[in-house]
């Protein structure tokens, strides 16, 4: 019988509800650790917003890579960013993209600002995705809009995912009410993302738990490395 390990500690309900954590039926997503969200002229900075604030989830969210690695869970990461061309942008997203500084696809010091290819476009050095782990290019805010993601987790089984990276306001938020509606019970690591503010933060973490947990559960770093060691060391008999 394969160890069944739960967090009972995560917030509103034990996760995930069916004790079904499992390397072949959950997996963690890292959202958007990119050189434009957290390096010093990317997409973000371009905006006024302070990068120290997402700078400083990247040992955590490496804890959790080296935990999930360690016990052959499925890793998945995502990028956001558009064609070279510019086709996937719309003029909204320009527009707005230009209220507070830099639009999309202007010129940085690491490149076009979130365009596919750019060196501001890739996942920072830390958090480098290993050759055996999808990485998923996403044109909006959302995984799994206009991409391959949710066929690529049920075709390996997945049901249950851990939820880290930037921005909890945005792109975490958007990921996982998707996530949601796709039947996936969801974990968002709570010390392991980040927003612009404080408050957003706390805000957009309330939203996952309310009702009972409409979208998911959240849960710290430490909480997730336990359980997934502990399922290790239970379906090794020790």
């Amino acid at each position: 019988m394969p160890p069944i390990t739960q967090i009972s500690t995560s917030t509103p309900y034990t996760w995930p509800h069916d004790a079904s954590l499992s390397s072949d039926t959950t997996a963690l997503l890292v959202i958007d650790m990119q050189r434009d969200f957290l390096s010093p002229g990317g997409y973000l900075e371009s905006q006024g917003y302070d990068i120290s604030r997402f700078q400083a989830v990247v040992p955590r969210i490496h804890s959790l890579l080296t935990t999930f690695r360690s016990a052959c869970f499925p890793v998945y990461h995502t990028r956001e960013g558009h064609a070279q061309n510019l086709a996937t942008v719309s003029s909204r997203e320009r527009h707005r993209s230009a209220v507070n500084g830099a639009p999309i696809g202007s010129q940085g010091p690491m490149g076009k600002l979130l365009v596919r290819g750019e060196r501001g476009h890739d996942i920072v050095d830390d958090l480098r995705p290993w050759g055996n782990e999808f990485v998923i290019d996403k044109p909006g805010r959302s995984a799994f809009a206009n991409t391959e993601l949710d066929a690529a987790l049920k075709a390996r089984g997945v049901k249950n995912l851990v939820v880290c990276g930037v921005t909890a306001d945005a792109c975490v938020s958007s990921t996982v009410r998707d996530a949601s509606d796709r039947g996936y019970d969801v974990l968002v690591v709570e010390d392991g993302v980040e927003s612009v503010s404080d408050e957003l933060k706390k805000w957009s973490l309330e939203s996952i738990r309310v009702e009972g947990g409409l979208f998911g559960v959240t849960a710290t770093c430490e909480e997730v490395n336990d359980v997934v060691r502990t399922w290790v060391r239970l379906r090794l008999g020790k």
